[in-house]
């Protein structure tokens, strides 16, 4: 199988790779909504990620890449193993896992494994993909033609971070904690409200419109294409760069600092813009904090949550019929307000 395309050479799309950057450093921010043209590199960039992500601990032969160190969080079959404090363990890569459009509901949750009923004639589970991407990133391109019956599934188990299978004769509960990230064309049609206030950054996604950028992505997709080994040659120390970057930032987060100005200056700035509920205020301060702890910086400051304000906001906008502008020039607005010009 080949490797995808790297992100560092992705040209230009900086919101895109700063989200995807700061999900990969504190997946609590929530997922990723990358909306916007077609062929702008929403998809490439996604799978680009899992060249990136750091390798993860988990039980040996678990399907469910359960976490070793914490006891609480295995599935059944981890817990049932002896009841072994230090369950065997290993390395693997963390999954990035694709929902197709098409999928069914037993392809997604998992169901009863046939093969095995018909020829030994025992009760099995077989995985679906929650199971696959425990601990890891969900993809959905075209997340708004996902039917609504997949919509009700993923909303409760990224509630509560369990899948929950009780069919032909099985009951099943295993951990399914992951970071959701959708893509689409807002023109094939919306995303249902409950959906779209999982996702915690969400990101316009726009074609480059100045000649030298759009020369430079064509010239290093044809490269890609005509010699894959090499361009990823090319571009391997970029990407080494960029995956330190990730697990540097992913050990500083604990000691980046969290001022209490900052916290009053998310929340004036959700009062400006009349945000529902809370999740606002939690989602830039999770991601200010990740962006600052990617830059190095010892505390959250006003740089990070102005930068960060569109991509946790804009989308958690209530809608004005009578206002033309957009959600992202409104939060824009409130920056200003509340920061300075």
């Amino acid at each position: 199988m080949r490797q995808p395309y790297p992100l560092s050479a992705i040209v230009g799309q900086d919101d895109m790779k700063t989200a995807i950057l700061i999900a990969a450093v504190d997946p609590s921010v929530g997922g990723i909504l990358a909306f916007g043209d077609r062929g702008t590199g929403k998809s490439t960039a996604v799978r680009a990620l899992a060249a990136l992500l750091p390798k993860i601990r988990a039980v040996e032969g678990c399907p469910y890449n359960c976490e070793p160190s914490s006891m609480a969080r295995l599935c059944q079959a981890c817990q049932g193993a002896g009841g072994r404090k230090d369950p065997k363990s290993a390395l693997k890569s963390a999954p990035v896992v694709d929902l197709p459009l098409g999928a069914t509901e037993d392809r997604v949750v998992g169901a009863l494994n046939l093969e095995r009923a018909l020829a030994h004639g025992e009760k099995s589970f077989q995985p679906g993909l929650l199971a696959q991407a425990n601990r890891g990133f969900l993809y959905i391109d075209e997340v708004n033609l996902l039917e609504d019956h997949l919509v009700d599934l993923l909303l409760d188990v990224a509630a509560s971070g369990v899948n929950v299978v009780e069919r032909e004769g099985l009951s099943v509960r295993h951990p399914a904690q992951f970071v959701l990230i959708g893509s689409g064309n807002p023109e094939e049609g919306e995303l249902r409200p409950q959906l779209l206030d999982r996702f915690g950054l969400a990101i316009e996604v726009r074609t480059p419109l100045d000649v030298p950028t759009r020369i430079e992505v064509v010239k290093r997709r044809d490269a890609f294409e005509r010699d894959p080994d090499a361009f990823l040659e090319h571009w391997a120390a970029a990407e080494r760069k960029l995956r330190n970057r990730i697990v540097a930032a992913r050990a500083g987060l604990a000691s980046v600092a969290t001022p209490e100005s900052a916290v009053e200056s998310a929340t004036r700035l959700c009062l400006a813009l009349g945000s529902d509920g809370l999740r606002g205020e939690l989602t830039l301060i999770r991601a200010a904090r990740a962006l600052a702890s990617l830059e190095k910086k010892p505390e959250v400051g006003e740089a990070q949550l102005r930068r960060i304000a569109p991509m946790a906001l804009s989308h958690r906008l209530r809608r004005n019929p009578l206002d033309e502008s957009g959600s992202t020039a409104r939060v824009q607005c409130a920056v200003d307000k509340v920061f300075g010009a």
